[in-house]
């Protein structure tokens, strides 16, 4: 018998898939519960594992311009490396264009791309990331491609293309193009079929969680935060300020990813630190299902209950063709907007309400800008829904909605806006003494421009006021504050 040397890490891969292989035989009958135990007790035991990323030695300062045969110095997956989420996986990459910049970026944007059969929108979406990106924008981000199709004729004439036309970028370090080996991907044959997907639409899914797979883990090191895209996308102007806003506005609170499309897998923001598990996790369940559906098992485990998605959608579907069998993929997000999002600042703020809460739609969600919202039985004149900021700021501009698409009558039919300074201590909570009627509610909603120009002080209380009871129900949809500066020091 033949007896292979355990130092070639492409070999021992190769053992670790086929064992794994044989033991989803064994599984076969108890798929779903099988799956959902391994998954809990991998991820919840890497919880008390203490974090240490390991560089990776592979990642070439140059260009490869050939594929090298496999080292022994190569990652080699045991089970111990399985458990242990928070390395990066040593894969080798081939630098097509580009290579990484030694400063950290503050966001990095990866799509993975492959040949299609109808339509190729990759340079489309490109053009789009850093046409919709001022100066300012583009010194903070690198776009990171990752060619994940093994046909290199079509990689090598897509990389022709996309340095002639974006060459000003490669050059800056804002755009890599990489390609992981092949000999490091798992095997595509004899796959189960779960959820009754044809055989050629399983290995299509399952490869494209491995190439997501690396291409996260090549992410890794390169900025503070990452977002996957689809290379079918077109962005919303100035969608990194925007960001940068939502992200600054969500400091000191816990979050695994914030979502800025419905759809699919677009849109999606992570801490880069999150990469190396999200990249572990999708290499050890490749098969089992689509990726965005292991997302949703990933950010639950990791204790992030509830999607926290922003509206308006930053990110738009614009491709008519999938990349699986040039199939018609016409989806559209009908929450983006291309020009410019004016997201509110909405300062750090305690709430408070007498109006009586139903369930758990409590006041803070309508201050959220996540798609959530307060809801309350029917107020009487004199209720009040006040806001007060932790510290006092200059506002331009309020924005409150009320009501909903599926219930138009829970509005605020008779209100008052109030703003209010001279903050006091009550058994109820800290409120503001002193109060100035800015407008009333006409239709269940009000906004009200220039506040800072109407108003003399510095706004310590925001509060809504009901003058005249109802018998509906009251939903406030949103409430949207914009500063005119930062909150006092």
């Amino acid at each position: 018998m033949e007896v292979k040397d355990p130092s070639d890490s492409v070999y021992s891969m190769r053992l670790v898939w086929k064992s794994l292989d044989k033991m989803r035989c064994l599984r076969k009958r108890s798929t779903i519960p099988f799956l959902g135990f391994l998954i809990t007790f991998l991820l919840f035991l890497n919880l008390y594992i203490e974090d240490g990323y390991v560089l990776e030695e592979d990642k070439r300062q140059l260009r490869e311009t050939s594929v090298h045969p496999p080292s022994s110095e190569r990652y080699v997956h045991t089970f111990r490396d399985l458990s242990n989420f928070s390395g990066t996986i040593n894969v080798t990459y081939r630098y097509l264009a580009g290579t990484p910049l030694n400063r950290k970026k503050y966001l990095t944007i990866g799509l993975s791309s492959v040949k299609r059969k109808r339509g190729n929108y990759l340079l489309e979406t490109i053009k789009s990331i850093f046409d919709q990106s001022s100066y300012e924008e583009l010194k903070e981000i690198v776009v990171v491609v990752h060619l994940a199709d093994f046909d290199l004729v079509w990689c090598e004439n897509l990389v022709q293309e996309i340095t002639r036309k974006f060459a000003h970028h490669i050059i800056a370090g804002r755009l890599l193009v990489i390609q992981a080996l092949e000999e490091y991907y798992p095997s595509l044959d004899g796959l189960k079929r779960n959820y009754n997907d044809p055989e050629d639409r399983v290995r299509f899914r399952s490869k494209q969680n491995v190439d997501y797979a690396f291409l996260l883990n090549f992410c890794t090191n390169l900025s503070h935060f990452y977002m996957m895209l689809e290379d079918d996308v077109r962005c919303s102007r100035n969608f990194l300020t925007a960001l940068k806003k939502v992200i600054t506005s969500r400091e000191g609170s816990y979050w695994v990813m914030l979502e800025f499309s419905k759809l699919g897998y677009i849109g999606k923001l992570y801490h880069s630190k999150d990469l190396p598990r999200l990249a572990h996790f999708l290499l050890m369940f490749y098969q089992e299902m689509p990726c965005d559906w292991l997302l949703i098992h990933f950010r639950g485990l990791l204790a992030q209950k509830d999607v926290i998605r922003f509206k308006p959608s930053l990110f738009q579907h614009m491709g008519y063709y999938s990349s699986y069998k040039g199939a018609e993929n016409k989806l559209k997000d009908d929450d983006f907007e291309e020009d410019s999002i004016d997201i509110p600042d909405n300062p750090p703020a305690s709430l408070y309400t007498n109006i009586n809460v139903f369930e758990n739609y409590d006041a803070t969600k309508a201050y959220s800008t996540v798609d959530e919202y307060f809801w309350g039985k029917p107020p009487s004149t004199g209720d009040f829904f006040v806001i007060v900021f932790n510290k006092s700021t200059k506002i331009s501009k309020i924005k409150i909605a009320t009501g909903s698409d599926d219930r138009q009558n829970d509005i605020l039919h008779r209100g008052a806006l109030e703003v209010g300074e001279k903050l006091v201590g009550t058994k109820k909570g800290k409120q503001c003494s002193s109060y100035i009627t800015l407008g009333e509610f006409k239709n269940g909603n009000i906004e009200v421009q220039d506040v800072n120009h109407k108003i003399a002080f510095d706004i310590e209380c925001v509060r809504i006021v009901v003058t005249a009871s109802q018998k509906e129900w009251l939903i406030i949809r949103s409430i949207s504050l914009w500063t005119t500066q930062p909150p006092n020091q």
